[in-house]
């Protein structure tokens, strides 16, 4: 008797868990359209004179929001007019492309319909050395055209990568930050 309703309760466990993968994926929509628009939370380039180098997290896409996070940097040297983002995305790779882009980029844009947040913010005197040292552990990164989920590496694996290079970042990432342990 026992054996059976440890059998029913692990189905009704699966069917519960397949039915929120499904209603997530139906609620969240089409990625194709899901919000990439800027957040409003980095001051902006065209009246912020001083440097500004902030780290972003947001919830994943889609069922894997619910643990994980996708994070990236965004710098702003002192006099700049624009952002420069710093950020790993697999797909890139599918595409033939390389999975790390330095560029010119909107640096708080909801990640497909995930509002950032701020990881770690520096701003003003000071931070024109950091993000210099920031922008040459970026070139230097190892993975720049590989990509895996998990373990990793991923967009979280590179972000880690980037504060163990330059500790002054004194960056600690969170727990759903998955594949920042990634050591190869």
């Amino acid at each position: 008797m026992k054996h059976s309703f440890a059998r029913k309760l692990i189905l009704l466990s699966a069917i519960v868990l397949a039915g929120l993968v499904l209603l997530s994926n139906y609620m969240v929509g089409d990625w194709r359209t899901a919000s990439r628009e800027p957040a409003g939370i980095a001051p902006d380039p065209l009246v912020t004179n001083e440097a500004v180098l902030q780290v972003y997290g947001a919830n994943a896409w889609g069922w894997r929001g619910w643990f994980a996070i996708h994070t990236w940097i965004a710098a702003k040297r002192s006099g700049a007019t624009a952002y420069t983002v710093y950020d790993v995305v697999g797909w890139r790779g599918n595409h033939g492309q390389p999975v790390l882009r330095i560029a010119e980029g909107v640096p708080d844009r909801y990640w497909y319909g995930a509002k950032p947040r701020i990881l770690k913010a520096h701003r003003g005197a000071g931070v024109d050395e950091l993000i210099a040292a920031v922008d040459a552990a970026a070139r230097a990164y190892p993975w720049k055209a590989v990509y895996k989920a998990f373990p990793g590496p991923n967009s979280n694996t590179f972000t880690a990568w980037i504060a163990r290079q330059v500790p002054e970042l004194a960056l600690n990432l969170p727990f759903s930050a998955f594949g920042s342990g990634y050591l190869e």
